[in-house]
């Protein structure tokens, strides 16, 4: 969302301007003169300012120095008639972005206040890097110790980053689609790894608000008052240690996307300013009686059931009812096994990619393993086992046949033995170790592990296998003239 704040104490003036910025797709908010213009900065937070330089009682460059004091790097744009050199030179180093001089052409503002509103955004999402970036240091212990370079930025944007065609995953992309559209705040909820954080970004990035930042701020791992700081920014002085001011996430994502990972996990303190920046869209910074307003679309996480924790005093009703607006639930892998092949695949292709590793997949019997296992850790410990297997297959005689990670790589690593997710919740499986045994007897457990999820369904179970039917039934054929399965099946 663009939005300009034009001041001007001309009336026809400023409505020639709104009309040209209005047109190429601006939202434009007026004022008449300075001290207008300031509050519309502080409560409405427009991603630019332009204003002419000559008004009556605050002129554009007294009010340029009052917007620094509230945001340093508001991008401001001032015009005027009497143009000179003088007071371009004073107005750069002030900090303005640009200067036109009166008369100018429409596509020469419209350009302007877009290289402008580009600027502020990069300035934002350095600002984030930077902070970042000392936060990781600190954690190595050292300033001067240099950090891991990032991988390549994946290719999958929106609803391609939900991998897997099942009818849950299909359903959820339909509930994305809706939700994205809108401007409500959505409470994603599921279990620990089931991709809570792929799922708020593909909301933002298939929003109107896609070209604002998108942050995201783990809430259960940061105090209280570090989280605070966090969300809400501070003054210099406001606290020991805060030698600068700092600008909050809720100010940086600003026209934008804001995720807070793990709400449940905020303290009564924290919970109580949330619902006031949800209530009002505004906020304060720590040691400031300045009240900032913001535009921020909130995503919110939890794999918690909040009802219970709202049950129980450790929630307010009131800021659950707020987030709650747009539920969305992420079904767990187990729900989703026929996934599990196509997930698998993009996982291994992702590490061998980043490894510099010739093209792996796993061989059948190993996806019937990885199929029948019931994913405690959802699709974050599938992508583990992805990686460890890619990373380990190099070394291991045995690991690797005809370019395909074999069954007795995996097996270790994952259980067949729990076929539902009620048993699962009964009772935790004991690990099975298939270590030295036949890779048929591997294959055939795993077969039958997978019939018993798709109650016998031998379509659905062919098609989560990824073999085909017929071959299906004939090894079920095979197994059932020696004794080794049942004749039910």
């Amino acid at each position: 969302m663009r939005t300009v704040l034009v001041v001007d104490d001309k009336e026809m003036m400023r409505d020639s301007v709104c009309v040209t910025l209005e047109r190429a797709g601006f939202t434009v908010v007026t004022a008449p003169d300075g001290a207008a213009a300031l509050e519309v900065v502080a409560k409405k937070r427009p991603q630019a300012v332009v204003t002419d330089m000559r008004m009556p009682a605050m002129t554009g460059i007294e009010l340029l120095e009052r917007i620094r004091q509230i945001d340093d790097e508001l991008p401001v744009v001032l015009m005027t008639a009497f143009g000179t050199i003088e007071t371009a030179v004073k107005a750069m180093k002030l900090g303005a972005f640009d200067y036109l001089t009166k008369p100018f052409e429409g596509d020469e503002l419209i350009i302007t206040l877009k290289r402008a509103i580009e600027h502020r955004r990069v300035m934002c999402e350095n600002a984030v890097l930077r902070t970042a970036a000392a936060d990781a240091a600190a954690i190595v212990g050292s300033a001067d110790r240099q950090l891991p370079e990032h991988t390549p930025l994946r290719p999958r944007t929106g609803l391609d980053r939900l991998i897997g065609n099942s009818p849950a995953m299909k359903k959820l992309r339909e509930s994305i689609k809706f939700i994205a559209a809108s401007q409500g705040t959505v409470l994603v909820t599921g279990e620990s790894g089931v991709g809570k954080e792929v799922v708020s970004r593909a909301i933002h990035e298939m929003s109107p608000r896609h070209e604002g930042s998108y942050l995201a701020v783990n809430c259960a791992a940061l105090s209280a008052s570090l989280l605070e700081s966090e969300l809400f920014g501070h003054e210099r002085g406001a606290f020991t240690g805060a030698d600068r001011l700092r600008k909050g996430r809720f100010e940086l994502a600003d026209g934008g996307t804001l995720m807070l990972d793990e709400v449940s996990e905020v303290s009564p303190q924290i919970q109580a300013k949330l619902l006031r920046v949800l209530q009002e869209r505004s906020f304060e910074r720590v040691g400031s009686s300045l009240t900032i307003g913001v535009e921020v679309r909130v995503i919110a996480t939890s794999n918690r059931d909040l009802p219970s924790t709202v049950a129980k005093g450790d929630f307010r009703q009131d800021l659950y009812f707020r987030l709650n607006v747009l539920p969305v639930n992420v079904p767990a892998l187990r729900e989703r096994a026929e996934d599990v092949p196509e997930l698998a695949d993009y996982f291994v292709a992702e590490v061998c990619r980043r490894e510099g590793r010739a093209a792996l997949r796993f061989e059948p019997a190993a996806q019937a393993l990885l199929q029948a296992y019931h994913w405690p850790g959802n699709v974050r410990e599938l992508q583990n086992i992805c990686e460890r297997a890619v990373v380990l297959s190099g070394g291991m005689p045995g690991a690797v046949k005809d370019g395909a990670i074999t069954a007795e790589l995996v097996a270790p690593w994952v259980s067949s033995t729990l076929p539902s997710s009620q048993q699962i919740e009964a009772k935790p499986a004991e690990p099975v170790h298939h270590s030295g045994r036949p890779l048929e007897t591997i294959e055939r457990e795993a077969i039958v592990a997978a019939l018993q999820r798709f109650n016998g369904h031998r379509q659905k179970t062919a098609s989560a296998l990824g073999i085909g039917v017929r071959t299906l039934g004939l090894k079920l054929k095979k197994w059932k003239e020696e004794r080794l399965v049942a004749e039910t099946l």
